[in-house]
């Protein structure tokens, strides 16, 4: 595939730097990621890339410039969040149960319940027979399964995933991909993963980090 030239900029940083204490974490990003681009973003634990996804999301303080839908994630979260969709690699200890996620995200974000548990049932997830269960009682994968489907079923600019499929049965995966194959070719889709072999087909960009920085990005 070819760079994307001509497409909106969707994430765009200039020397994003995030430390711990003393430990400088992000050590002056210079990102500009586009509409339509499948990035894969890889590295070693401790590279980076975590903590740079939390920044996008908006979920840590940091120096330099990011902005993501042209918008501060900082200053203006919950607007970036309504076109951002999420999947953490540790699920979140909800204990509402999946009935009461299911209608908090419709309600957020407008899109019908049946949607959503449309998506789970045919990654293999029990939904009629979850409903009255916390979510922090589900299984890792079941869990997966559930977040999967809120940030697919939302069709959102920008898909985010961080290690997506590592809780995911084979069964679950495959189709897993296939929905990320026919999606939005507009949207910008972020794949942190350890699992290259497996999205390399659905990447047309990969991007490499080690100790903060990125050593490698390219188009393929």
């Amino acid at each position: 595939m070819t760079e994307n030239i001509e497409k909106e900029i969707l994430i765009k940083s200039g020397g994003l730097k995030k430390s711990f204490g003393k430990i400088e974490v992000l050590k002056g990003l210079d990102i500009e990621w586009k509409a339509g681009d499948k990035i894969a973003l890889i590295g070693q634990n401790g590279a980076g890339k975590t903590t740079l996804i939390r920044c996008i999301l908006g979920q840590y303080v940091f120096e330099g410039s990011l902005n993501v839908l042209s918008m501060n994630p900082r200053k203006q979260r919950v607007e970036i969040l309504k076109d951002v969709g999420f999947v953490p690699q540790i699920p979140p200890p909800l204990k509402i149960t999946v009935k009461e996620m299911i209608s908090f995200f419709s309600e957020l974000s407008g899109v019908k319940k049946e949607k959503f548990t449309d998506i789970a049932n045919s990654l293999g997830l029990d939904i009629k027979g979850s409903m009255s269960k916390p979510f922090v009682a589900l299984s890792g994968g079941m869990k997966q399964k559930l977040l999967v489907s809120f940030a697919l079923g939302r069709e959102p600019k920008i898909l985010l995933m961080d290690e997506p499929s590592a809780n995911l049965d084979p069964a679950a995966r495959e189709i897993f991909f296939k929905y990320l194959s026919g999606y939005n070719k507009e949207a910008l889709l972020i794949l942190s993963s350890h699992r290259t072999e497996e999205i390399k087909d659905l990447v047309n960009r990969v991007v490499e980090m080690d100790f903060g920085r990125i050593v490698l990005d390219k188009y393929l």
